[in-house]
């Protein structure tokens, strides 16, 4: 099996998950939260394993008090996971609120270059996302992070293929 075939068979069950996920939005927020924290909680446990096994102290209770919030965070999110999407959707909108308020600024330090009708215009649409998130909070928890998992998920899976293409074109 060649590398060219890999990449558009994972590209094909990324777009085909994002399409999944486009139909179920709710399940997919689930499927991100508790990614999220099965993730958080693994981490905390590898950072606490880490910092009992590093030589030393220099450093160590920095780490263990990192590795034991990561770890509660990742219980926490386990274990309520309606309060857990909620916090990630509300973390989600500022992530792209302050993202979008710094692309606008930057882009007026290159005013005068290509980039700076680029970077303005995508400042501009992550602040609207943040806005339309904030607008409809509550009810647009259930939903922004699959459909933003689902988004990825196509993007990807295009890019993968795209990928198949550009290493065909190099052999």
């Amino acid at each position: 099996m060649n590398s060219r075939f890999l990449w558009v068979a994972l590209g094909g069950l990324s777009i085909i998950a994002g399409i999944f996920a486009l139909m179920n939005p709710l399940a997919a927020t689930l499927t991100v939260e508790q990614l999220t924290g099965w993730s958080f909680l693994f981490l905390g446990v590898l950072l606490l394993w880490a910092a009992f096994r590093a030589p030393g102290w220099d450093g160590r209770a920095w780490v263990m008090m990192l590795g034991l919030a990561f770890a509660v965070l990742g219980v926490w999110l386990l274990a309520r996971p309606m309060a857990g999407i909620i916090s990630l959707t509300l973390m989600v909108a500022l992530v792209f609120l302050v993202s979008g308020l710094f692309k606008i600024l930057i882009s007026f330090a290159l005013r005068g270059t290509v980039a700076f009708w680029l970077l303005l215009i995508s400042g501009a649409v992550s602040v609207l996302l943040a806005v339309m998130i904030l607008g409809n909070f509550p009810a647009a928890a259930a939903t922004i992070l699959g459909l933003l998992l689902a988004v990825e998920l196509i993007s990807s899976g295009v890019s993968m293929i795209a990928l198949a293409g550009t290493r065909a074109a190099a052999d």
